[in-house]
C-alpha cells in the first residue's frame, strides 16, 4: 500500500507534511568537499615510511582511502555519492587503473607516484586528468594542494534565476532548496547572540571527530579554541584550515549540524566584512571598478548560465575574487584538462554605491597578506551580461557580471520570497522551525528542550511543546508525541477562547498521531473537533481547512473506506490548487494521497500519474536526501510492483532504502516500510529467502516500537505467512496468518476491506492442505466483504472468484470452478495490461480445469498463454515458470505425447531445484512425474 501523508501543524506559523521525515545521517561524514584515494600494492600501515607518506597526504586532503588493488579502488569510486575524488597511484597499478577510472565525473585528478618518472610520463601524456608524475612525495603533495585549491573554487554552488522566473512566486518555488535554506540559516544567525567561550568549545569538540588521525589539524582546532576572537574571523577563514574546509562543505551539502555549530563564525565573518566595507567605502569615491574570478563550471551548469543571460546568479557561499586578471585566468584555464567542465573567467563590475552587499578588500586581515583579494558575503547576487568565447576555445569563456542594485525589482522579489520561509518571533524559534523543515529532528528536539529551560510565556511554551510533539511523531515515537501535544493543548485550553484556531491545530495533531497508532475512534474524535472549529472560524478556501480535509481523508484511507477518503482528499486538493503555487509541498501531499487511493482501487496508471507529480515537486523543493523523497520513490516502486514491472520497482525501492539508511535511526518505522516493500517485491519474483530476510527485518523494527495490536504488526505477520505459504511450509504459514487476523479482528470493523485479505490467505492454506470446506468458508467471507466495499470490476474481486473456483476444482465441481475462474479472468482483462503476471495466473487456472474435464487442447491453449506472459515478465528461474512447464508437461502426458511431456517436466525440475527448498512438495511431484513417464517410454 502506498504511504499516505497526513499533516501536522508546526508551531503557529506554518503547516508542513508530517509523515516520513527525520534525522540527518549518522554515518561518518567528511570535513571537505573531496577525498583522496591512494592505490599502491605496497601500502602497509605498520611501516614507518608508509605512515610518514600518509601524514603528508593528510596535510593536503584529510580523508584518505587506501587500497592495495585496482578493483577495490574502482568499486569504491563507483559507490561514491556527492564527493569529488583525487587518486594517487603507483606507476605499476596506474597503467591499467587509469583507463578504467579516467572518465568518471566524480574523479577530478590523478597523480602518479613512482620510481621511474621518465618511463611513466610517456604513457600518461594521453590522459588529461593526470596532473603529475613524481618520485618524491613532497612534489606529489604540492601538486595535490594546487588541485585542492581548484576544486574549492569550482565547487561553490551557483544558483541561476532567469528573467521570467522571478516574475512570480510559482517560478521562485523552483529555486534550488539548498540555496533557500542556507540563506535562511544565514539570516537567522545574523540576528542571534552567542557566548563565544562556549561556542568555540562546542565547535572544537564537534570538529575533533572529523580529523581523528590528522595531528596537524587537531593542533589547529585547539589553537582556534584557545585564541579565536570575532575580529579574527576572516583570518581564520582564509587560513584554509578546518574552518574553511568544513564551512564550504556544509553550505554545499546543507549539513545543518555543521552550519549550526559554525553559526557564530558565519555571523562574525559577515560582521567583519561589513565593518571593513564601511571603513573602505570612502576610498572608492562612488566609482565602479572590476574584479575577477576564474573557475571551472560543469557543462550542465554552463548551459544553465547561457539560458539565464540577462537574469540573476548567486554564489551559495562566501565569494573570493581578485583584482588581478591573470591570477583568475589561471584558475579558469585549470578546467581545460577536464572534459566535463568549461573554464570561466567572471569579469565583475562592482558599484560601491550598492549598500546591500558589504564586500571588502581583505589583504590586511587575511592569513595570506600578499593576495589582492576582494571578499563578498554569502549569496551575493549578480546580473549576467555578455558571454564570450576566449581564444577560439570552446572550453574557455569570459562572462560579464554586474553587482545587482539595491532597487532591482527582481532581486527584491527573490529576497522577500526567501525571507518568508523562516518566520518566527525570535532567532532561536525561527531556527527550530527551519530545522524541522529541513528534516534535522534530533537537532530540533535539542533546541526546543533548551528553549523550555529559558524564561518564556505560556503561549511560547505551548508552541515549543507542539513542535516537540511534531518531532517525536516524525521519529516514530507516537507515545511521546501525544504527551507533548497534550501538554500544548492543556496550556491552550486554559488560555484561549473555545474556538481559537490554535486549538484546532492541537486537535488536528493529536488526531493524526492516534491515526498512526491505529486508534481510529480517538482519531475521528480529535479530527472532527479540529474541522468543526475551522469551519466556524475560517473562510472556505483557508489552507487549514485543506489540512483537516486531508487528514480526515487519511483516516478513512486507513480504515479502508476509499471512496470517502478520495472525497476528502479531493476537497483538500481543490482548496490548495486555488491558493498555492504549483510546486508547493502541500500539493505534493494531496497528489500523493490521491495516488494512494487509486492504488487501493487498482487504477495503477492514475496512481502513477499522481505519484509522479508528487516526486517532481519534492525533487524541486527539498534536499536530495530528504526522507519525503524516499517515501515518493517507495510509492512509485509499489505501483510498478503491482503492474508487474519488477526491474523498475527494484530501482525505485532501492533508491528509497538508500536515502532512509543514510538518514533514519535503525529502528525507524519508515525503514520497516521499505524493508517490507522490498520483501514483497522479492516474494513476487520468487526469491523467497531474500523476501523472508527483508520481512523479518521489518517485523523486528515493528515489534520493538509498536503496541502489540498495531495494524503494521499484522501486515508483517501476514507477509511472513505468505512467504512460508509459497515455500510450502503450510503450518508455519497458517500460524502467522492467524496472528495477523487476530490483530485485525480486534481493531477493525467486521466488514473492513483489510479483513478480506486475511480470510483469503487462511482459506488458501486450507485449500493447499486439502481442507476444502474450511477453505471455501474463509474464501466466501472474503468475497462477502469485497462485494460490499469494492466496485464491481475491482481486481481484488477477481482474486476471490479465482480462489473459490480453485476450491471447487479441488472438490471435483468443475463447472462451478470454470464459472468463477472465467469471472475472474474477465475482470482482470478489463483492468490490467496484456502481459500482467495476474493474467498468467488466471489463464493457468482455467487451463487446469479444462485439463480435469479432459478438454486437453483448450487446456494447452490457456497454459501456453500463461507461459508466454511469465516468460516475458519473470526471472528465468522463477518458481511460477516451473509451475507452467509442469502443467504443460501434464497435458502432453494426458495426450500421450510422452517425449514432449518429459521435456517440459525436466524444465520444471531444473527450475524447482534452484528455487524451492529440497523438501518442497512441488519438487517431489515433478520427480514422480518424470519417473512415471520414463516407464512409459
Amino acid at each position: 500500500m502506498a504511504a499516505k501523508k497526513s499533516q501536522k501543524n508546526f508551531g503557529s506559523a506554518f503547516s508542513i507534511g508530517a509523515s516520513n521525515t527525520i534525522v540527518p545521517s549518522t554515518h561518518q561524514r567528511m570535513a571537505q568537499n573531496y577525498l583522496l584515494v591512494w592505490v599502491d600494492g605496497n601500502i602497509d600501515q605498520t611501516n614507518k615510511d608508509c605512515q610518514n607518506t600518509l601524514t603528508q597526504l593528510r596535510a593536503a586532503v584529510n580523508d584518505v582511502m587506501m587500497f592495495n588493488q585496482s578493483d577495490e579502488c574502482i568499486q569504491f569510486l563507483n559507490q561514491m555519492n556527492d564527493e569529488q575524488a583525487f587518486v594517487i597511484t603507483s606507476g605499476a597499478l596506474g597503467k591499467n587503473l587509469v583507463p578504467e577510472i579516467h572518465d568518471m565525473p566524480k574523479l577530478d585528478a590523478i597523480y602518479i607516484f613512482c620510481g621511474n618518472v621518465s618511463y611513466h610520463q610517456q604513457w600518461t601524456e594521453n590522459w588529461k586528468k593526470i596532473k603529475g608524475v613524481h618520485n618524491n612525495i613532497k612534489d606529489s603533495c604540492d601538486a595535490l594542494k594546487e588541485g585542492v585549491k581548484k576544486v574549492n573554487q569550482d565547487l561553490i554552488p551557483i544558483i541561476f534565476v532567469a528573467m521570467n522566473e522571478a516574475a512570480s512566486t510559482e517560478n521562485l518555488n523552483r529555486l534550488e532548496p539548498n540555496y533557500m535554506y542556507t540563506q535562511m540559516f544565514k539570516d537567522i544567525f545574523l540576528e542571534m547572540e552567542h557566548d563565544y567561550n562556549q561556542a568555540t568549545k562546542i565547535l572544537a569538540i564537534y570538529c575533533y571527530k572529523f580529523y581523528p588521525d590528522n595531528t596537524d589539524e587537531l593542533n589547529v582546532i585547539n589553537e582556534f579554541k584557545r585564541d579565536y576572537r570575532p575580529e579574527q574571523a576572516i583570518w581564520w577563514y582564509t587560513r584554509e584550515c578546518f574552518t574553511y574546509q568544513m564551512l564550504n562543505r556544509a553550505l554545499r551539502t546543507l549539513d545543518a549540524d555543521t552550519i549550526i555549530n559554525m553559526g557564530f563564525f558565519i555571523r562574525d565573518l559577515h560582521q567583519q566584512l561589513h565593518q571593513l566595507h564601511e571603513q573602505q567605502l570612502p576610498s572608492y569615491h562612488g566609482k565602479p571598478f572590476i574584479v575577477y574570478r576564474g573557475q571551472g563550471l560543469l557543462k550542465t551548469d554552463f548551459e544553465k548560465l547561457k539560458k539565464t543571460k540577462g537574469g540573476l546568479m548567486s554564489f551559495d557561499n562566501f565569494l573570493s575574487t581578485s583584482t588581478k586578471k591573470d591570477v583568475s585566468l589561471q584558475f579558469a584555464k585549470g578546467a581545460l584538462k577536464n572534459t566535463d567542465m568549461v573554464g570561466i573567467l567572471f569579469i565583475m563590475t562592482i558599484d560601491p554605491r550598492v549598500s546591500s552587499t558589504p564586500f571588502a578588500s581583505i589583504k590586511e586581515v587575511s592569513y595570506h597578506k600578499i593576495e589582492e583579494e576582494i571578499l563578498f558575503p554569502m549569496h551575493t547576487v549578480f546580473r549576467i551580461g555578455a558571454i564570450k568565447q576566449m581564444n577560439n576555445n570552446d572550453q574557455l569563456y569570459q562572462v560579464e557580471l554586474q553587482l545587482t542594485a539595491d532597487d532591482d525589482e527582481q532581486l527584491q522579489r527573490l529576497t522577500e520570497f526567501i525571507s518568508k520561509g523562516a518566520e518566527g518571533k525570535t532567532g532561536w524559534n525561527r531556527l527550530g522551525m527551519l530545522l524541522v523543515k529541513t528534516g534535522y529532528f534530533d537537532k530540533a528536539e535539542e533546541l526546543h528542550n533548551a528553549l523550555l529551560e529559558q524564561p518564556s510565556s505560556e503561549s511560547e511554551k505551548a508552541t515549543y511543546y507542539n513542535n516537540l510533539g511534531y518531532v517525536k511523531d516524525a521519529q516514530g515515537d507516537y507515545g511521546k508525541a501525544i504527551k507533548y501535544y497534550v501538554k500544548a493543548l492543556g496550556i491552550e485550553e486554559s488560555t484561549l477562547p473555545e474556538n481559537h484556531p490554535l486549538l484546532a491545530t492541537s486537535y488536528n495533531n493529536i488526531g493524526e498521531t492516534y491515526r498512526q497508532m491505529g486508534d481510529y475512534s480517538k482519531s475521528v474524535l480529535f479530527h472532527e473537533k479540529a474541522l468543526e472549529i475551522r469551519e466556524k472560524t475560517l473562510p472556505a478556501n483557508h489552507l487549514d481547512l485543506a489540512t483537516s480535509c486531508n487528514n480526515i481523508g487519511t483516516m478513512y484511507h486507513s480504515m479502508g473506506e476509499y471512496l470517502k477518503a478520495l472525497s476528502f482528499y479531493e476537497k483538500a486538493l481543490r482548496i490548495r490548487e486555488k491558493t498555492l503555487s504549483e510546486n508547493h509541498p502541500d500539493l505534493a501531499i494531496s497528489y500523493n494521497n490521491i495516488g494512494g487511493v487509486y492504488v487501493e482501487r487498482a487504477e495503477y496508471s492514475k496512481a502513477l500519474s499522481f505519484f509522479d507529480k508528487t516526486r517532481e515537486i519534492i525533487e524541486k523543493t527539498l534536499p536530495a536526501n530528504h526522507p519525503d523523497l524516499a517515501t515518493s520513490y517507495n510509492n512509485i516502486g509499489g505501483v510498478y510492483r503491482q503492474m508487474g514491472e519488477y526491474s523498475k520497482a527494484v530501482s525505485f525501492h532501492e533508491k528509497a532504502l538508500g536515502i532512509e539508511e543514510k538518514t533514519l535511526p535503525e529502528n525507524h518505522p519508515d525503514l520497516a516500510i521499505s524493508y517490507n516493500n522490498i520483501g514483497e517485491l522479492y516474494n513476487q519474483m520468487g526469491n523467497y529467502s531474500k523476501a523472508l530476510s527483508f520481512y523479518e527485518k521489518a517485523l523486528g523494527i515493528r515489534e520493538q516500537i509498536l503496541p502489540d495490536n498495531h495494524s503494521d504488526l499484522a501486515t508483517s505477520y501476514n507477509n511472513i505467512g505468505t512467504v512460508y505459504h509459497n515455500m510450502g511450509a503450510y503450518s508455519k504459514a497458517l500460524s502467522f496468518y492467524e496472528k495477523a487476523l487476530g490483530i485485525k479482528e480486534l481493531t477493525l470493523s467486521e466488514n473492513h476491506s483489510s479483513l478480506a485479505i486475511f480470510y483469503n490467505n487462511i482459506g488458501s492454506v486450507y485449500n493447499k492442505i486439502g481442507e476444502y470446506s474450511k477453505a471455501l468458508s474463509f474464501y466466501e467471507k472474503a468475497l462477502g466483504i469485497k462485494e460490499l466495499t469494492l466496485p464491481e470490476n475491482h481486481s481484488s474481486l477477481a482474486t476471490s472468484y479465482n480462489n473459490i473456483g480453485l476450491v471447487y476444482k479441488n472438490m471435483g465441481e468443475y463447472l462451478k470452478a470454470l464459472s468463477f475462474q472465467e469471472k475472474a479472468l474477465g475482470i482482470e482483462e478489463l483492468s490490467l495490461p496484456e502481459n500482467h503476471p495476474s493474467l498468467a495466473i488466471f489463464n493457468n487456472n482455467i487451463g487446469s480445469v479444462y485439463n480435469k474435464i479432459g478438454e486437453y487442447s483448450k487446456a494447452l491453449s490457456f497454459y501456453e498463454k500463461a507461459l508466454r506472459i511469465k516468460e516475458k515478465t519473470l526471472p528465468a528461474n522463477h518458481p511460477s515458470l516451473g509451475t507452467s512447464y509442469n502443467n504443460i508437461g501434464s497435458i502432453y502426458y494426458n495426450m500421450k505425447e510422452y517425449s514432449k511431456a518429459l521435456s517440459y517436466f525436466e524444465r520444471a525440475l531444473d527450475i524447482r531445484k534452484v528455487s524451492l527448498p529440497p523438501n518442497h512438495p512441488d519438487l517431489e511431484d515433478v520427480k514422480q512425474s518424470i519417473a512415471i513417464i520414463k516407464e512409459e517410454l
